[in-house]
């Protein structure tokens, strides 16, 4: 089964945007790009307020992702989580796809007799482990965010652990909002190295407003400027960037 790259962002924030375009429209186009888009807001002793949870859900909604708030000392295992929850999510879709042409369009993988469906598991399960992944880090640095970035920078270590264990190649890419001198700040190139952000993690600066919907809008853009780029130098390019 052929199924290109898996292309996620992962949005790391506490709190709403406040400048720039709606970032639940941008997760929407991210999607139409086949890119998934995955949202965790990260509360300290205090909650994040009605507004902030209903634009985290609708972000992850519009962008076909997996959405979780937790308190920063759990940041770890749920940045594993929501990143391989948001991948088996999307090779599910893929393999629907592929059922329905099998099948028929009405027919999903629920309509499998169980012993079937078990087999089709055992596909998404393999893929998970073999398929190449594309994780572009978004993160809030907005003032409140200070005493939260230590813990970012562990939980983002650990998943590059984690991620390690699978056969298929991963690339990590890092991102800021606000930046020192724009909205949105590349802090990290695609690298299959996550462990170089703890040269970085310290030299963070923090403040400012909470520009999401711009950063979303910079990450499409980034995923597309890397592909075409990579189509003027790549002979296979369609294989390796079919999209999902």
């Amino acid at each position: 089964m052929k199924t290109g790259t898996l292309k996620q962002v992962l949005l790391i924030t506490d709190g709403c945007s406040n400048k720039g375009e709606d970032p639940i429209a941008m997760a929407a186009l991210a999607n139409e790009q086949g890119i998934t888009v995955n949202v965790i807001g990260v509360m300290e002793q205090d909650t994040i307020d009605e507004q902030g949870m209903k634009e985290i859900e609708g972000i992850a909604l519009s962008g076909g992702g997996v959405s979780q708030v937790v308190y920063a000392q759990q940041l770890s295992q749920t940045v594993q989580m929501v990143t391989k929850k948001a991948m088996t999510q999307t090779l599910q879709g893929v393999v629907n796809k592929e059922l329905q042409q099998i099948l028929g369009a009405s027919k999903t993988m629920e309509d499998l007799p169980p012993e079937k469906r078990g087999e089709v598991m055992e596909v998404v399960d393999e893929l998970g482990e073999t398929v190449e992944l594309e994780v572009l880090v978004l993160l809030d640095t907005s003032a409140s965010m200070k005493h939260k970035l230590p813990t970012v920078k562990e939980a983002l270590l650990d998943l590059s652990l984690s991620l390690n264990a699978r056969s298929g190649e991963n690339r990590y890419s890092v991102f800021v909002f606000p930046g020192k001198k724009k909205d949105v700040e590349k802090l990290m190139d695609w690298t299959p190295r996550l462990e170089s952000l703890t040269s970085i993690f310290p030299k963070l600066s923090t403040g400012g407003i909470t520009p999401t919907g711009p950063a979303l809008k910079e990450a499409v853009y980034y995923f597309k400027h890397k592909r075409s780029l990579r189509s003027l130098i790549s002979s296979d390019d369609e294989y390796i960037e079919e999209s999902i």
